[in-house]
């Protein structure tokens, strides 16, 4: 029986907790946050102690696994001393503010024989998961390009949220929300290797942050897409066309407020009418149990989990250097920077 503490009651404490306290080999021993009356609600009728200081956490002997779902300014700090501590840990993307930081929380699981997960829960919605399955098959060739897009209607006082304080964050609404199709387009691809951007702050008083961002990127295969994150599309949507060199691989929609979530997919046949299916993935969002389950299989087979350390570390490389060609409106490639 795993013993887990969640550090952060916010929105992401209240999705993630339900698989924890569905899951037969876990049991919810701490709840955590700075708001102390917001550990103590989400705890009602668990039997876990609360704090407001997580320190008591790592202090803890009998902790195991480790949830750090607080703003991302406080990820570097908890999370390695966490693993420290000898505790696995699931930490909420981007996995720090800083891409060199990311890097030395990935290396210091790895020398402590941790498990360090990035939550990165869209790789496991089913749709991305059977459009991952797909690509790797061979079945479909290589991707030659990617179309994606994610936005949502901002909020009015968006301005007000503790995402729109560069003393927390580490950029826009491409750092909060395009980075999901980032790091898609790495796992689906095989990485990125050339960047190239333009960002505006079109509506929201939330400068020197982007409420839109547009992204080119090069992987290392050749591929090319394009991204578009945005908190500008008053109509909330996300969207993945996986063209291939023998057909297409398209999701559409997470669930909820965007939409049925969809996969789409075919195979073009020369000298035959082209067909397509579409499975629809009804019901609640699963995307949470399926990140916990494969998190916890990853612990007990000592394997390295789907969206691990390096995987938040180079999302988080990618988006620094997207901004980064922004500013010098250029292209640029993590070969010449690294130089």
């Amino acid at each position: 029986m795993y013993k887990v503490a969640l550090i952060g009651a916010g929105l992401q404490g209240r999705r993630r907790v339900t698989p924890i306290l569905s899951s037969k080999n876990c049991k919810l021993a701490w709840v955590c946050d700075r708001h102390i009356e917001r550990a103590q609600s989400l705890a009602t009728n668990t039997n876990a102690r609360t704090t407001a200081d997580w320190h008591d956490i790592a202090n803890d002997p009998e902790v195991q696994l480790v949830l750090v779902l607080t703003p991302p300014d406080s990820h570097f700090e908890i999370s390695s001393a966490m693993l420290n501590k000898g505790k696995h840990v699931l930490c909420e993307k981007p996995l720090t503010r800083s891409s060199q930081h990311a890097k030395e929380l990935a290396t210091l699981a790895k020398n402590n024989n941790l498990i360090l997960k990035c939550g990165f829960n869209h790789r496991h919605h089913p749709a991305v998961t059977e459009a991952y399955k797909k690509v790797q098959s061979g079945e479909y060739g290589k991707p030659v390009f990617i179309r994606a897009k994610y936005g949502i209607g901002g909020r009015q006082d968006v301005k007000n949220e503790w995402r729109s304080d560069p003393k927390i964050v580490a950029g826009g609404q491409l750092m909060e929300q395009g980075i999901h199709l980032i790091d898609l387009i790495s796992w689906m691809t095989g990485g990125i290797e050339e960047v190239s951007c333009m960002t505006t702050t079109s509506i929201f008083p939330i400068a020197p942050l982007e409420d839109n961002a547009f992204v080119l990127l090069r992987s290392t295969n050749g591929a090319l897409s394009s991204v578009h994150s945005t908190l500008c599309q008053w109509i909330n949507e996300f969207e993945m066309e996986i063209y291939t060199e023998k057909g297409f691989i398209c999701i559409q929609g997470l669930g909820a407020s965007y939409g049925v979530e969809k996969l789409r997919h075919g195979i073009n046949i020369p000298g035959r009418p082209f067909t397509h299916e579409t499975i629809e993935y009804r019901g609640g969002d699963i995307s949470w149990e399926a990140e916990w389950n494969e998190f916890i299989s990853a612990i007990q087979n000592k394997s390295q989990p789907i969206g691990n350390g390096t995987d938040g570390a180079n999302a988080v490389a990618a988006v620094e250097l997207a901004y980064l060609a922004n500013k010098q409106k250029q292209t640029l490639s993590f070969s010449k920077v690294k130089q």
